[in-house]
């Protein structure tokens, strides 16, 4: 059995809203988390691309909403899913104003874009118990559907020690441990998503060695 593998992976469009969004003719994956957690690495390297996603070296720069399109191969067959990239949340310093029009155009999105079916949480491993990341998860907990998923992936888990492994996943059970540095955990998350969307594969296959 072969590991699933993304093999076309492209920018299609920005938008500043759902009401300039993509049409929901293809189900989605959405990566959301604070800025500066990892977002754009873990976008290129779970497909591939070196600059598919583009990095700022200035938290909360990125302000729209960037739909990818992708397409998986897997035992011969092929299957089609498009990323979208929420912008990083926690972002300080912008005007309340401008904090508030990103805050309501993300709630709208991501309560009532009807083609999300699988949330990528990003969580810096360094900082498991961040207050607004828990906020997110309790959030989303409140409107999530039955044929949604909510994930956990913490980044960054080759800065912990061994010791502090062992305790993110005992707190953690459910959670991916990812490094994009050493690219361990990436083949799990490839299996999460078949499995959410289009009911194929088993995380179980995976033989990576996370962590």
């Amino acid at each position: 059995m072969n590991a699933p593998r993304i093999v076309e992976a492209n920018f299609v469009k920005s938008a500043q809203s759902i009401a300039d969004s993509l049409s929901e003719d293809m189900s989605e994956v959405v990566f959301l988390g604070r800025s500066n957690v990892g977002k754009s690495s873990t976008l290129n390297t779970l497909t591939q691309r070196k600059n598919l996603a583009k990095s700022s070296a200035t938290p909360g720069k990125t302000q729209l909403i960037n739909f990818f399109e992708t397409r998986y191969l897997y035992n011969e067959a092929s299957y089609s899913v498009r990323f979208v990239d929420l912008p990083g949340f926690g972002y300080a310093k912008v005007s309340k104003s401008l904090k508030e029009i990103w805050q309501k155009n993300l709630i709208e999105f991501i309560e009532h874009r009807v083609s999300i079916r699988l949330f990528i949480h990003l969580r810096d491993a360094r900082h498991p118990h961040a207050k607004i990341d828990d906020d997110v998860e309790h959030y989303i907990s409140k409107f999530i559907r039955p044929d949604q998923k909510y994930l956990t992936v913490f980044t960054k888990i080759d800065k912990l020690n061994q010791k502090e492994r062992s305790k993110l996943k005992r707190e953690f059970p459910s959670a991916i441990t990812l490094s994009n540095l050493k690219k361990n955990g990436h083949q799990q998350i490839h299996y999460e998503i078949l499995k959410t969307i289009f009911d194929v594969g088993d995380e179980k296959n995976c033989v990576e060695v996370n962590g």
